[in-house]
């Protein structure tokens, strides 16, 4: 029997870890139905420092204590909701050297979005791919440099480490781990219990831009405000800040330093944002899309859109557009 751990962090998304039970549950299912033996041995782990309200509500699971398991088959890290994932990961840095240990001794562990910043904390991905929910890329990144961080991967997995996209890139995560250990046919028959469109390859047309705005520099606040107002026109980013008293070269090195981008590559994602909205929202044409975005040349438009989204303008709308519809009605 396969032992299954799930951990109970601190800060954990009640949904993934609602979802990784009800997943491997469901396989149990699916044999105990045939009077076969269950493959998976489910527990869900905690720390000691885990007050008992956290630790409740997961019927039939009582939570053990990491440091009372021997070693485990595989183990889950669920994702995380919080604003401050530096205090969350220092409020479940216990569950680092056991962790690193358990890998030591054989086992496999996954993280389920952005469980990933707690593997990463391990120090175990490093030198390894990896991903995570596609907006938490770029602080990923900035905390775990030697990670080789792939934002439009569904799933990694390397050396017995995986990883998953945001939020239902996991049921893909957990698709894969069964088939490796179940077959085909139970991973197939689990993706439609769970209406799983198992040919899904990149998550970047998930992504939201939601550039920062809680910094202190007057001058890259002031080229934000000159983008912001002006990015529908079909100007270059030089004519929109031509007014922000600084020369160029330091208005990018700021930029740069203080965003994360430069000027351009953030005009560029301001305007495939606005057309993303209108496509999800609106019935204009594509022209008027492109040119109501900034665009004046079709083909241009498309290229960006696409390397950005990772789809194109048409294909984004076919996506999201009946949803949208379909809220309103």
């Amino acid at each position: 029997m396969i032992q299954l751990g799930i951990l109970l962090t601190r800060k954990y998304r009640l949904l993934s870890v609602a979802a990784i039970l009800d997943v491997f549950e469901t396989v149990n299912r699916f044999y105990t139905e045939q009077e076969q033996e269950a493959p998976f041995s489910i527990k869900i782990l905690c720390t000691s420092g885990m007050k008992q309200e956290e630790s409740n509500g997961f019927p039939g699971y009582k939570p053990q204590l990491i440091r009372d398991q021997p070693r485990q088959d595989l183990i889950f890290i669920p994702a995380f909701t919080t604003n401050d994932m530096q205090k969350t990961l220092a409020e479940n840095r216990e569950y680092i050297p056991w962790l690193q240990q358990q890998f030591r001794a054989g086992s496999e562990i996954a993280s389920y979005c952005t469980g990933a910043f707690l593997l990463g904390a391990t120090g175990l991905l490093d030198g390894k791919t990896a991903t995570t929910h596609i907006d938490a890329c770029p602080a990923f990144a900035s905390a775990f440099p030697a990670v080789k961080l792939q934002p439009d991967r569904i799933v990694t997995g390397e050396s017995g480490l995986y990883t998953s996209g945001g939020a239902t890139s996991g049921f893909h995560l957990m698709l894969h781990l069964i088939e490796q250990r179940c077959g085909k046919e139970i991973a197939v028959r689990t993706a439609k219990i769970f209406a799983i469109d198992m040919d899904r390859e990149q998550q970047s047309y998930f992504a939201t831009f939601v550039p920062t705005q809680n910094h202190r520099d007057e001058l890259v606040a002031m080229a934000q405000q000159k983008i912001a107002a002006a990015y529908h026109e079909a100007e270059t980013i030089e004519e929109m800040i031509k007014d922000v008293p600084a020369s160029r070269r330091n208005i990018v090195r700021r930029f740069k330093q203080v965003i994360g981008i430069t000027p351009i590559e953030y005009l560029q994602k301001t305007r495939v944002e606005a057309a993303k909205k209108l496509l999800e929202q609106t019935n204009q044409q594509m022209t008027e899309v492109m040119l109501n975005s900034g665009y004046n040349d079709p083909k241009a438009f498309r290229k960006v859109f696409r390397k950005t989204v990772g789809m194109t303008p048409t294909s984004y709308r076919e996506k999201f557009h009946g949803a949208y519809r379909a809220g309103k009605a």
